[in-house]
């Protein structure tokens, strides 16, 4: 469908992108930091965030605006209406418990993956994971699987959109090396992550398609490098995953 400028609503557009200025690192803004973010000018900003302190979707200190709980209700409306999280959780729950370690499934969404189900059997990075978490798809074993769906040039234009950082002296950083990576993801079916995320933490992840042949998620097996390393990971790991993989395929829309 082809909607044209008449048929959008800019100050919506803006309200978005003030509510994505928010992250991990930057979960309390001032006017001028939400508007460099976001790209806004300091006024426009200035009353997205008063609109979202006034719906109580943001707290605001006199100098600071930090979203609150309420802000949740709007990853929430897609959670609870996609049926991926309902079909995928026991399947999860059975991975982690025959692997001992903890399994994960999430979907792309533009430069990260989204984390739409969980099973934890010991918590193995830094990071509380759970679903609505976001991870860069370029250093994640389930981003690399799901890039590896996509083209080349796709991957590239992904990959020149992130924010491509060293999260551990292991990360992939060049562009081409990483696109060569997705390659190899591509041609074996699997992506393995060795401490490119965090440091003490590897994981093998494998694309989940429906019976239309479609890539509609990723799942993955995380596990502390010192009870198993990235070079054991697909002997110890890969046919379970796969078996998953043929579970899911007749039951996902």
């Amino acid at each position: 469908m082809t909607v044209g400028e008449r048929d959008l609503m800019g100050g919506f557009a803006k309200g978005l992108r003030v509510i994505e200025a928010f992250g991990p690192e930057r979960q309390r803004l001032s006017i001028a930091e939400a508007a460099e973010i976001s790209g806004l000018d300091r006024a426009t900003a200035r009353r997205c965030l008063l609109t979202l302190a006034q719906l109580g979707y943001a707290d605001y200190d006199g100098k600071f605006f930090a979203l609150t709980p309420k802000i949740l209700r709007l990853g929430h409306a897609w959670l609870s209406a996609t049926p991926l999280p309902t079909i995928v959780q026991p399947f999860l729950d059975r991975l982690s418990e025959r692997l001992g370690h903890s399994a994960s499934a999430s979907v792309l969404d533009g430069t990260e993956i989204v984390y739409i189900a969980r099973a934890a059997q010991k918590r193995v990075m830094s990071i509380n994971l759970m679903p609505g978490s976001r991870l860069p798809a370029y250093s994640a074993s389930m981003g690399r699987v799901l890039l590896a769906t996509l083209s080349d040039a796709e991957v590239a234009t992904i990959l020149a959109a992130s924010q491509i950082k060293a999260h551990t002296p292991l990360t992939r950083t060049d562009p081409q090396d990483l696109i060569a990576e997705i390659g190899r993801v591509r041609a074996q079916g699997y992506a393995v992550i060795d401490q490119e995320l965090e440091m003490g933490l590897c994981s093998i992840a494998v694309p989940v398609s429906n019976a239309r042949g479609k890539v509609v998620a990723a799942i993955n097996v995380g596990a502390p490098a010192a009870m198993l390393s990235a070079e054991a990971l697909p002997g110890h790991c890969l046919d379970a995953l796969r078996e998953v993989q043929v579970g899911l395929r007749p039951l996902l829309p």
